[in-house]
C-alpha cells in the first residue's frame, strides 16, 4: 500500500487552518480587576490582542461631583486599593493648590511615611501575585506576610487596614500616634528580611525565569508614546520619578535613587520593583528623623479644617464650623488645577475644577494603570499563551483606577 502523502498532489496534505480566537477573562484567576483580553491565536502564539477595560463601572469622577471636596476621600481610597493612602495623598494636595495653602512639616513627612509604607504594599501585592501566577506560591506568602506587618501599623494610625479615608484638605485626620516611630522602626528589618527571602526563592530559579526573562520586551521609545509612568517606564531605562523631577510633600529633602531597568522585559519590571522597596525603607528613615514629635498636622483655617469634636459639642464657634464644613463642604475658589504625585504604578494626576462652591464641578483622574494597561497588546503579540500571565501581571493592572 502506498504511503497517503504519495496520493495527493504538493501541499494538499496541509489541511486550510483559521486563526483561533480566545476570551480570557473578566473573570479569569490570571486578570487584576474585571479586564477582558480577546486574543487571536495562530498555534500557540498571539497574533492579535484587543485588551478591554470598563467591566467595573465605579463611576468615579461623578461621584465626586456629586460630594462635597471631604466626601471625595473614600471614593480616593477606591481607585487603587492596593495603595490607597498615596491617593489621599495625591488628591489632597491637588485641593490645596487650588487653595493655595501648604500643610505643616509634621503633616509633611507624615504623609511621606504612610505614602512609602503605602508604596511598598503595592509592590509587595504585585510581586508576590506576579509569582504565584507563574506557580511560585511561597513568595507570595512571605510578601503578604510582610504586607500585613505594615497593615498593624496602618491599624493603629488610620483605624482601618485597607481603606482608610485618612488624608484631608489641609492635613490629615489625627496625628502620629505616640508609638508611631517606634512601630515603624520595629516593623521594617522584617519587611525587608522577608522582601529578600522571596527574591532569593525566584530571581535564580529556572524556571521563574524562563518565564520573565526576555519576555514582555517594551523600549524607552514606546513607552514614552505610550504615556507609561511609574516602574513600567523606569524598567526601559527612563529614569522619570515624580518624586525627584517634581518634588512635592518634603521628597526634596531626603536622598534616594530612582531604579531602572535596561531591556523593559518582565524580569526589569520585578527587580525595579523590588529596589523600590529598598529605597522607600532608605526614605521612610530619614523622614522619621526629621518628624517633629509634637507641632500641628493641619494648617489653622477654620474655613478648611473640622475643628476638634469637643469644642463641636461644646462651643458654638465650634458647631457653626463644623456644619458649614460638613453641609456646605470647603469653599475651594473657582478655577482649574492639574496636580500629579508618584503612586505605586506611576503617575497619579488630578484635574480638578472649582465653581467656587463646596463641591467640585468636574473631577478628572489620570490614572497611571490606563497608560500603562493601553501597552499589554504591544506587550503580548507574538508572545506565547503562557506569556500573558507574566505580562499582565509585571504591569500590575489595577482595576479601581483603569476603569474609571
Amino acid at each position: 500500500m502506498e504511503p497517503l502523502d504519495l496520493e495527493l498532489d504538493d501541499g494538499e496534505i496541509e489541511l486550510p487552518t483559521e486563526p483561533m480566537r480566545l476570551n480570557l477573562g473578566p473573570s479569569h484567576p490570571a486578570m487584576h480587576g474585571t479586564v477582558r483580553i480577546v486574543v487571536e491565536l495562530s498555534g500557540e502564539t498571539v497574533t492579535k490582542a484587543d485588551v478591554q477595560v470598563g467591566f467595573l463601572h465605579r463611576g468615579f469622577e461623578k461621584m465626586c461631583e456629586r460630594g462635597t471636596f471631604t466626601q471625595c476621600f473614600p471614593y480616593v481610597d477606591r481607585l487603587n486599593y492596593a495603595s490607597p493612602l498615596l491617593n489621599n495623598v495625591g488628591f489632597a494636595l491637588a485641593v490645596e493648590k487650588m487653595l493655595g495653602v501648604t500643610v505643616p512639616v509634621r503633616c509633611q513627612y507624615y504623609r511621606i511615611i504612610l505614602g512609602e509604607l503605602a508604596r511598598i504594599c503595592d509592590h509587595m501585592v504585585c510581586s508576590g501575585a506576579m509569582c504565584m501566577e507563574l506557580g511560585a506560591f511561597t513568595p507570595f506568602l512571605y510578601l503578604c506576610k510582610a504586607r500585613e506587618m505594615i497593615w498593624d501599623i496602618f491599624e493603629e494610625e488610620t483605624g482601618a487596614r485597607v481603606t482608610h479615608s485618612f488624608g484631608r484638605v489641609g492635613g490629615m485626620a489625627a496625628p502620629p500616634t505616640s508609638d508611631f516611630k517606634q512601630a515603624v522602626r520595629a516593623t521594617l528589618p522584617a519587611v525587608l528580611a522577608l522582601v529578600d527571602d522571596a527574591e532569593k526563592l525566584v530571581v535564580t530559579n529556572r524556571i521563574f525565569l524562563d518565564r520573565v526573562d526576555g519576555v514582555g520586551i517594551m523600549s524607552a521609545a514606546e513607552a514614552k508614546a505610550l504615556g507609561w509612568t511609574g516602574v513600567c517606564l523606569r524598567s526601559t531605562g527612563v529614569a522619570y520619578d515624580v518624586r525627584k523631577s517634581h518634588p512635592y510633600s518634603g521628597y526634596d529633602t531626603v536622598e534616594f535613587d530612582v531604579p531602572v531597568g535596561s531591556r523593559g522585559d518582565c524580569y526589569d519590571r520585578f527587580m525595579c520593583r523590588s529596589e523600590e522597596v529598598r529605597q522607600s525603607v532608605r526614605i521612610i528613615g530619614q523622614a522619621l528623623a526629621l518628624l517633629p514629635d509634637d507641632g500641628p498636622v493641619n494648617v489653622d483655617d477654620p474655613r478648611i479644617v473640622l475643628p476638634p469634636k469637643d469644642e463641636v459639642y461644646s462651643t458654638i464657634e465650634g458647631t457653626i464650623q463644623h456644619f458649614k464644613i460638613v453641609m456646605e463642604g470647603i469653599k475651594v475658589p473657582a478655577g482649574e488645577c492639574y496636580s500629579y504625585t508618584e503612586a505605586g504604578n506611576g503617575e497619579l494626576g488630578f484635574y480638578i475644577v472649582s465653581d467656587g462652591s463646596g463641591t467640585p464641578w468636574r473631577v478628572r483622574i489620570r490614572p497611571p494603570c490606563f497608560a500603562n494597561t493601553s501597552g499589554l497588546a504591544k506587550l503580548v503579540t507574538g508572545a506565547m499563551i503562557p506569556d500573558i500571565v507574566p505580562c499582565f501581571g509585571s504591569i500590575n493592572m489595577i482595576g479601581g483606577e483603569c476603569d474609571h
